[in-house]
């Protein structure tokens, strides 16, 4: 039995207790609790890799701005369910800084996180036509985003897109589209989990193929202008943070405060509805509500119904944060940089130990350095590589919980710390001791 960083019988007895038929479908959550558990009864330190949250401070805008409204008295007033109005002109103010795309400040609607706002989305999307029943996803994809359609009892279809970049992509919408079940379509760009972005001319088949079969497009920025490779941090300049918002009539841009500005804690972030799709009527809508626009029924309905409202003094936090930003004065995309210095000293640990990344090119261009990377090791599935690093106390999720077809992992930068780099390679040498490649 081989020797390793943490004991093999406690291990394998830990992760049998928690009764899963396939290891490599383990959630997030309980990677975090196995990993967090055999931490504590073997006194040997993990190298956390499988959760995506946040591991830098806090935005300090947006804290004073928060603890003033706080201080003013703000939490003993209901926020209005439209939104703060400065934030919602802040937040259509950013967009224009950074995306070039114009929102008006009436769409702009302040959610509880992103994951408030695609459900949202995907409950509203899902009311507008009968006859569209069915969500598209462009995976791999955020895994939660389909607990939510299996909470709203909606069907999704989904296809990986590893194999269909490029020219590929058209042909592989028009195929799913075509069949007219459609509502929307979802897809985060930087992705979550492979990092890969979505190019402009990828973005425009999109948006166009939409506009033909009259398909909304979410679009998760939840990693807003984190592609480190080009300088998306100027406002009201080129480059622009890749969207596919001036390529379709009908969308909702899904921005969240916890990856681009480490606010994640405060649970806040806009869905910015196109002022097209704001104000149409659908007729499913009308049959359910009575009355009312998408961005009505999306508002007074839907969100009401969900949580009256977003928190009030984060509004306030967000609107600060949006405003220095599109200002000039706060430089959030060096902020969050770090991300990407972590991510390409772990690549090349990796790589040296035998590792190949999976999702590694954007047809013609390495992928970014980022918040995630993707691995994995010669003649092991996901499953297996994900269970096997247990026992060396490195821990990651599987390609196979985001509906990825591809064998490996996925591997988050937030939790890693200065000295785990040396602490990572003395791990790995072993790991590649113990599981040689022919």
């Amino acid at each position: 039995m081989m020797k390793t960083p943490v004991n093999y019988q406690t291990a394998k007895k830990v992760i049998a207790s928690y009764g899963l038929p396939d290891f490599g479908r383990a959630t997030i959550r309980e990677m975090v609790a196995i990993s967090t558990r055999l931490e504590k009864e073997t006194g040997t330190e993990f190298i956390h890799m499988e959760m995506g949250v946040p591991g830098l401070k806090p935005a300090q805008i947006g804290v004073d701005a928060e603890i003033e409204a706080l201080q003013n008295g703000i939490a003993a007033v209901y926020p209005n369910i439209n939104g703060l109005d400065a934030l919602k002109t802040e937040a259509s103010r950013f967009i224009k800084a950074f995306v070039n795309a114009d929102v008006p400040p009436e769409c702009c609607v302040p959610v509880t996180g992103s994951m408030q706002g695609t459900y949202a989305s995907f409950l509203t999307c899902g009311q507008c036509d009968p006859e569209k029943d069915t969500i598209l996803f462009i995976d791999p994809g955020f895994p939660v985003q389909k607990q939510q359609i299996a909470v709203l009892g909606y069907k999704y279809a989904s296809f990986d897109v590893y194999d269909y970049r490029g020219e590929k992509l058209r042909p592989m919408l028009e195929r799913f589209l075509s069949e007219g079940n459609i509502a929307a379509m979802v897809y985060s760009n930087p992705n979550n989990p492979g990092w890969f972005c979505l190019t402009e001319s990828e973005l425009a088949t999109v948006g166009e193929v939409a506009n033909r079969y009259d398909v909304i497009v979410i679009e998760d920025l939840a990693y807003f202008a984190m592609d480190f490779r080009k300088p998306l941090g100027t406002p009201f300049r080129p480059p622009y943070q890749a969207s596919a918002a001036n390529c379709t009539d009908y969308f909702i841009l899904q921005i969240s405060a916890s990856k681009a500005f480490s606010y994640a804690g405060q649970r806040i972030g806009v869905a910015a509805i196109s002022d097209k799709l704001y104000h149409r009527h659908y007729a499913g809508l009308t049959r359910r509500y009575g009355g009312g626009t998408f961005g009505s029924v999306y508002i007074h309905r839907v969100l009401y119904a969900l949580s009256s409202g977003t928190s009030h003094s984060a509004q306030y936090a967000l609107a600060a944060m949006f405003k220095a930003a599109s200002d000039g004065r706060f430089d959030f995309v060096s902020e969050v940089r770090e991300y990407g210095n972590r991510a390409a000293r772990l690549k090349r640990i990796f790589l040296n130990h035998g590792f190949r990344m999976v999702y590694d090119y954007d047809i013609d261009e390495p992928v970014a350095d980022g918040f995630y990377f993707t691995i994995a090791y010669p003649g092991m599935t996901g499953g297996q590589l994900m269970e096997e690093l247990i026992y060396y106390g490195i821990s990651a999720i599987s390609l196979a919980t985001a509906n990825s077809r591809q064998e490996g992992l996925r591997a988050c930068t937030s939790f890693i710390k200065p000295h785990q780099y040396e602490l990572l390679e003395d791990r790995l040498r072993l790991f590649q001791a113990d599981h040689p490649v022919p």
